[in-house]
């Protein structure tokens, strides 16, 4: 097994529809411009409430990828 060097990114994700729709929009954003992206953390999930309904989702999380 080789041995890697991992870097840490946080982000914050926001979605009208879901946790995990969130979640997806930050990774697949972050790998238009990182590479070798390998797992992710939830650290944090919030909300904002409009008229007693969830009106959106935002989810900051830590992703960890290998550096070259």
């Amino acid at each position: 097994m080789s041995e890697h060097v991992y870097k840490l990114l946080e982000l914050t994700g926001s979605s009208t529809k879901s946790i995990e729709d969130a979640v997806e929009r930050a990774i697949a954003k972050a790998h238009q411009t990182v590479r070798n992206i390998n797992w992710f953390e939830v650290t944090e999930t919030r909300g904002h409430v409009v008229d007693g309904k969830v009106a959106h989702w935002q989810v900051s999380l830590k992703i960890g990828f290998t550096l070259e």
